[in-house]
């Protein structure tokens, strides 16, 4: 997958994080690459099933001649990275067409070095699934710095609109929207409204002054967090988070980051993410979940000067951004490096810096001194110095990074907003209305001393039934797996899985006896990990049953 990008194939670092989809002798690609850069371009390929060799590319990020290169600097496609399709893809198998969702260009919080809308980046592409030909393309943020990456692949569904039906494709964002578009022209089924944003970034930032939203439907999130929204949980908690955030930059969708701190709500997360949405064709209703929970997006600057640079110095350009400051991360999904001798060898550790590994990408391109002092300072807590025309930073320097993915909490840990803090919605697609919206999962501490239903955090989709139920896992906390009334939101059945199913179910059906089944992974916000499937069906001898 390092091949055919027009770069060193040892310089870069792409991996998959979904299968991709298969179209006649066709396996069509997106990928996961780094989010800082140096970033490997996105571009979204097919492969002969067969023989394995490439058939066709289209690029993200496009070269000259190439439609949509205007939108970014001329020699960007150089150097320019991510705009890639790591939620995977939707295919109209009859019509031939592949509708992808890219994500944002590399740098995620800064874009003074690709002044521009960024085609494309934050985009649902209709491409021709057997050339890759582009057929028509809709660009959901312009020049992103907030990391809105389009979380999901599309919904392709058949809605009801002005007395016919028209197959169209149902994209979800991060923001908590819902754009709809028909499958073949691309046209929006509800009117997309041009919004004015707030323009004035950190120097050296050139901002888009207009984004577009839809009229129809409504956000299945909350767009703007105000002082009336944050916690009320104790009088303690809601002064301490009161407190902080009057320091911090808040405003509408698209308030741009800040060295003070910017509120970004919904957060990096959303919002709707990776686990989708499903759709009803019987009631024209698109079932969607979603996190509500305020992030602190806070730039930091990186200061440059004459050389030599340190190893701590290095470390903060280079891997702060994700493991923070202090090598403390996020776990479990950013590990914490304190300590990591004792748990790691250093070949392992110096192989992985080199070539990176998951969401980790590879820093090669820092050269052998810069990459054995950071070695050094990690594991050892070693600050040796590295002469500037050694440290590997010319071509890839931005002045700014940022003190890592931060959630807005209070001081015992829980969200520092008014519940709900996670959501499932119905949607009604023909109208553009929202339907109902419940609560998703709990805190049970909480929920034993009255404090129930708040929602919580949720990774992971929802499928939808002919029988009228609506099932999903994905709450963090509370491990539980329910079914929902499809009409109502009404809770019917819930069980207790080994770990939170972070993912989406899954029906089939053996022998006449129809099953839904999880996988109960676990892992998401310092809940326990797991790493099993559990499956449910009705009882077998069904008299006393409904």
């Amino acid at each position: 997958m390092r091949r055919h990008l027009g770069r060193p194939p040892d310089s870069l670092t792409v991996s998959l994080t979904t299968p991709g989809v298969v179209y006649k002798d066709l396996l069509i690609l997106g990928s996961t690459v780094g989010e800082s850069l140096p970033s490997a371009p996105g571009d979204i390929r097919a492969y002969d099933a067969r023989s394995g060799k490439l058939r066709w590319r289209f690029r993200t990020v496009p070269r000259p001649g190439e439609a949509g290169h205007r939108t970014w600097p001329g020699e960007a496609w150089k150097t320019a990275g991510a705009a890639n399709s790591w939620a995977g893809m939707s295919l109209d198998e009859q019509r031939g067409l592949v509708y992808v969702p890219t994500g944002s260009a590399a740098f995620d919080f800064f874009g003074g070095n690709r002044p521009g809308h960024n085609l494309f980046a934050n985009s649902l592409l209709c491409l021709k699934a057997g050339t890759g030909e582009r057929v028509w393309h809709f660009q959901v943020v312009r020049h992103d710095v907030w990391d809105r990456d389009l979380p999901a692949p599309p919904n392709l569904v058949t809605v009801l609109r002005k007395g016919r039906l028209v197959d169209a494709v149902a994209q979800i964002t991060k923001s908590g929207h819902v754009f709809t578009f028909d499958r073949e022209t691309g046209r929006p089924l509800f009117p997309l409204r041009e919004v004015k944003v707030p323009v004035a970034g950190v120097p050296g930032e050139r901002l888009a002054a207009v984004q577009v939203l839809p009229s129809k439907p409504p956000p299945f999130a909350r767009q703007r967090l105000t002082e009336d929204l944050l916690t009320d949980r104790t009088s303690e908690a809601r002064r301490e988070v009161l407190k902080r955030f009057r320091k911090l930059r808040n405003g509408p969708q698209f308030t741009p980051p800040s060295l003070e701190g910017t509120v970004l709500f919904p957060g990096f997360d959303g919002g709707g993410q990776w686990g989708g949405a499903a759709f009803d064709p019987e009631s024209g209703r698109l079932f969607v979940n979603s996190s509500e929970m305020a992030w602190i997006l806070r730039l930091v600057e990186r200061k440059t000067a004459a050389g030599p640079y340190t190893a701590r110095q290095l470390y903060q350009w280079n891997c702060s951004g994700c493991h923070l400051q202090d090598r403390s991360g996020a776990p479990p999904e950013i590990p914490s490096l304190v300590d990591l001798g004792k748990r790691r060898s250093e070949a392992t550790v110096r192989r992985t810096l080199r070539q990176g590994g998951g969401r980790m990408p590879g820093f090669a391109h820092l050269g052998d001194d810069a990459l054995e002092a950071i070695l050094g300072f990690v594991l050892h807590g070693r600050d040796m110095a590295v002469p500037a025309d050694r440290a590997g930073r010319s071509l890839y320097h931005l002045p700014y990074g940022h003190d890592g993915y931060k959630r807005f909490l209070d001081r015992d840990g829980y969200p520092a907003i008014k519940p709900p803090w996670g959501t499932l919605n119905a949607i009604d697609l023909d109208k553009g209305e929202m339907v109902w919206r419940v609560p998703l999962g709990e805190f049970p501490e909480l929920a034993a001393k009255g404090m129930a239903r708040t929602g919580s955090e949720n990774y992971g989709g929802p499928i939808v039934t002919a029988g009228g139920l609506v099932f999903i896992g994905a709450s963090n906390f509370d491990r539980k797996f329910r079914a929902f009334d499809k009409a109502d939101g009404r809770l019917l059945w819930d069980a207790l899985l080994p770990a939170s199913g972070n993912a989406t179910p899954a029906t089939y059906e053996v022998a006449g006896r129809q099953f839904v089944v999880i996988a109960a992974g676990g892992g998401k916000s310092g809940a326990p990990s797991g790493g099993s499937y559990v499956a449910f069906a009705l009882p077998e001898a069904t008299e006393g049953y409904p």
